[in-house]
């Protein structure tokens, strides 16, 4: 089996190379062969008896998509893109990246021929106000941001390939991911993992919204599930509504951080500053928040069941399981 895995340098992406590294299968199926591009370099993963290969490059260049699909992967990860806040500052390069990258790396598995599993990642983002307490698999996407509009794109996209028989493809949004390692990034939901990270490390963490946001969350252990069992879904029970909600847990800013208190303590919780930032308010205000996510259950897709669980997974993940000086 060979498997083609778009943004593979980004934090989804390592920590889903880290997993098939570990398995060395994916649904049932030896895994024979790993691509992994980005527009830097992927680190390249140690896999005895498996070729790999590392690709950089602009994915929204025709060729870069060609030259991927050409090598005709039985399943590919299509997580390239960039995050919210820089597509909303970005308009030509988010739709460059987010929709572009998509559409020609589409296209390019269509010319390859040989219909592979494509599993798209997605984005709540693609749902916009107003939204009724929770939000139904039924609820009529309309995006109210540029990010939210081009993934909107990909799903459709997505289908209509799925549709003409060109690839089995599966989308799948997904909620804020949370808690994730590393340094701050451009996503307008950063915050939400950074009033976390910050403080369990003893920094100091900003927040720029009301703690009353109440927002839907998971772990990057639950995303890489997620992406690992949309891989082996049977198309058939999927059916023609390609696209499908993620569950996750709906939590207020307030309930994060008193999941916080519960897990490490006051004095790590006294290092959230609030400090209200108009930009990230006005993206974050019309984002929904709690959502059914039927379908995806049904399918047999799991999330964390509270966000106690969630800081925990990040404590086991990123930090050997203790909490360092604290």
């Amino acid at each position: 089996m060979r498997i083609l895995i778009t943004g593979a340098a980004g934090m989804v992406g390592r920590k889903l190379t880290q997993r098939l590294v570990r398995e060395g299968t994916l649904a049932g199926r030896q895994i024979e062969a790993l691509d992994l591009h980005d527009i830097v370099a992927p680190e390249r993963p140690q896999m005895d008896g498996v070729d790999i290969a590392i690709h950089a490059g602009d994915l929204a260049a025709p060729e870069t998509a060609t030259a991927l699909a050409a090598k005709r992967p039985d399943a590919v990860f299509h997580l390239a893109g960039i995050v919210s806040g820089e597509a909303e500052a970005n308009f030509e390069l988010g739709y460059r990246v987010n929709l572009d990258g998509s559409r020609l790396l589409f296209e390019a598995l269509r010319e390859a021929g040989n219909r592979p599993r494509v599993v798209f990642t997605s984005s709540i983002a693609v749902f916009g106000a107003p939204f009724p307490d929770m939000i139904p698999d039924e609820f009529h996407p309309t995006p109210l941001t540029s990010y939210g509009t081009q993934k909107l794109i990909g799903e459709a996209l997505l289908a209509d390939y799925t549709r003409r028989g060109f690839f089995d493809g599966i989308g799948i949004r997904l909620p804020t991911i949370c808690v994730r390692p590393g340094k701050p990034n451009k996503a307008a939901s950063g915050f939400f993992s950074g009033i976390i990270r910050e403080p369990l490390n003893g920094l100091p963490a900003q927040l720029p919204v009301p703690r009353s946001v109440v927002h839907t969350h998971a772990s990057p252990r639950s995303a890489v599930n997620f992406l690992v069992h949309a891989a082996g879904l049977d198309g058939a029970r999927v059916g023609p509504r390609r696209n499908l909600t993620m569950p996750g847990v709906a939590v207020s800013v307030g309930e994060q951080i008193d999941a916080l208190r519960r897990v490490a303590g006051d004095h790590v919780a006294a290092l959230i500053r609030e400090e209200p930032d108009a930009a990230v308010w006005a993206i974050v205000r019309n984002w929904p928040t709690r959502f059914a996510a039927t379908r995806a259950r049904d399918l047999g897709f799991v999330a964390e069941e509270s966000f106690d669980d969630i800081i925990r997974v990040y404590v086991e993940d990123e930090l050997g399981g203790a909490l360092p000086g604290l």
